[in-house]
């Protein structure tokens, strides 16, 4: 497992003091900087805007003001964080919408330190990290919405800048569910070239995320097997 980058800057939001800490100490221990922690929704909203981390990990189960609420008002925001929920509810309901809400990713806290640590990791480089089984949940709920739009969805949206061949070919496997580690071995190229694709791809469409990406490439038809 590669380390965290040293400026990598995480939050940790939880309304059990005991998991919130020990949670904390775990990422620290991995080599993250926790920068804060809070135990409310409206808490977590300010202190977040203080601290800027690059990952928030979120409870949805919050006082004062709910998970998905506190994750909607952070990534709208123009630095607001990549958000992991880490949470004891795998209701299929739950995980679409923190999705909805803008979170990057879903993990159950039945996780062991090590997945976690390793989702935190991914989720700062802006991959989307979910327990097994509920990427294909995401999946599915977005294919339902691009079939449900479809004649919306028919051809490139007016104005849409270009990508690159390459480009397009890593949104494909992108929008398969793929990682990039995966698209990395199934293109023979590094990891790095994988995310500077998904980043610029990013950049062209006015994207925030890879969850907003996998969307946009399923409905444009680019998860169709080929």
């Amino acid at each position: 497992m590669n380390a965290p980058a040293p400026s990598t800057r995480v939050m940790v939001v939880d309304d059990h003091p005991m998991w919130r800490d020990a949670v904390a100490r775990d990422l620290e221990a991995a080599g993250f900087a926790v920068v804060a922690t809070a135990g409310d929704g409206p808490q977590a909203v300010r202190r977040a805007s203080a601290a800027l981390p690059d990952v928030l990990v979120l409870d949805l189960n919050l006082p004062g003001l709910p998970g998905v609420e506190v994750c909607k008002r952070l990534v709208r925001e123009r630095s607001g964080p990549h958000v992991l929920v880490l949470s004891a509810s795998g209701e299929h309901q739950d995980v679409l919408e923190a999705v909805k809400s803008g979170a990057t990713g879903y993990l159950l806290k039945s996780a062991s330190t090590e997945e976690l640590i390793d989702a935190v990791r991914r989720t700062a480089l802006g991959e989307a990290v979910f327990t097994p089984g509920l990427a294909g949940l995401v999946l599915g709920e977005y294919r339902r919405l691009a079939a449900e739009s479809a004649p919306k969805a028919a051809g490139a949206r007016p104005g849409t800048p270009r990508l690159t061949d390459r480009e397009t070919e890593v949104l494909r496997l992108v929008a398969k569910g793929l990682s990039y580690k995966q698209i990395a071995e199934r293109l023979v190229i590094s990891h790095r070239t994988v995310q500077n694709h998904v980043q610029n791809t990013l950049g062209k469409l006015q994207l925030h995320n890879r969850v907003e990406l996998v969307r946009y490439a399923i409905e444009q038809g680019l998860d169709d097997p080929r």
